[in-house]
């Protein structure tokens, strides 16, 4: 018999719980993660500004709360005076901080190739400080996924999380080869092509995101705001789509997330 689902815990490896969208709510989101036994969530940061504010909310709700700290590629192209290098030392001189996990959300769009060669820029200076520090990674790589992975050999990094993966299938062989792992999040309840993702990649390469607070029009989640508590949800479309039992799956899935991101939890 499975177990209660009250008996279960749950991660949230993606969330942008620094958002101005969260600002007025995030004790509300904190207390109904922990009713949902979602046990930790990464906030990822997109800005200098998210990404002292993620720090802040980590050493706020120590234990539950983790910061990834980084500047995301939609934004290179606003980047104010000395912002990337303001961030680069922001992270640098946390890094002794426990609340600090990851440099994230970084990467590559191609929505915005007319700057790509300045998201490239910043990327590779988040990179390489990854690599300096041993900080795990948190990529983001719509439409540029195959170059991302083309890319990240010639980087001594640690450890690769390729958020919200969704194509090319193909590049799933080197993801696991490479020992990379991937983030699906609510999708994986209602997509035929996340679902298709996560039937191949092998449980052992997965976390479990929201990538709150977007939002998603598909029903039931139509006009909600995503928070953690969406989390086991997409733990029970995991568990269906790789025919296992939900506690095993989650099971895996907290070994997953202690040993990308070097923590331990309760």
């Amino acid at each position: 018999m499975e177990a209660a689902c009250s008996k279960i815990s749950f991660v949230d490896a993606h969330i942008h719980l620094s958002d101005e969208e969260y600002s007025e709510c995030v004790n509300e989101i904190v207390d109904e993660a922990k009713s949902s036994n979602v046990i930790a969530l990464i906030s990822n940061s997109v800005d200098l500004e998210t990404s002292v504010k993620s720090l802040e909310l980590a050493e706020q709700y120590p234990k539950i709360v983790f910061a990834a700290l980084g500047i995301h590629p939609w934004n290179v192209n606003n980047l104010g005076d000395d912002e990337l290098q303001k961030t680069l030392q922001l992270i640098s001189e946390q890094r002794q901080n426990k609340a600090l996990i990851a440099i994230g959300e970084i990467g590559l769009d191609n929505t915005y190739a007319k700057v790509l060669d300045r998201q490239l820029m910043v990327f590779n200076e988040m990179l390489r400080l990854a690599e300096k520090l041993g900080l795990p990674v948190i990529i983001h790589s719509r439409g540029t996924t195959t170059q991302i992975i083309e890319m990240l050999p010639s980087y001594n990094l640690q450890r690769v999380l390729l958020h919200w993966f969704s194509n090319p299938i193909n590049a799933l062989s080197k993801v696991v080869k490479e020992r990379y792992y991937i983030s699906e999040g609510l999708p994986t309840a209602f997509s035929n092509g996340i679902r298709e993702v996560v039937r191949r990649i092998p449980l052992t390469n997965l976390l479990t995101e929201t990538d709150g607070p977007v939002r998603f029009s598909k029903p039931p989640f139509s006009g909600k705001r995503t928070t953690p508590a969406f989390i086991p949800t997409v733990v029970k479309a995991i568990a269906e789509i790789k025919k296992m039992n939900t506690a095993d799956v989650t099971g895996q899935i907290i070994r997953n997330f202690e040993k990308f991101f070097g923590v331990k939890l309760n």
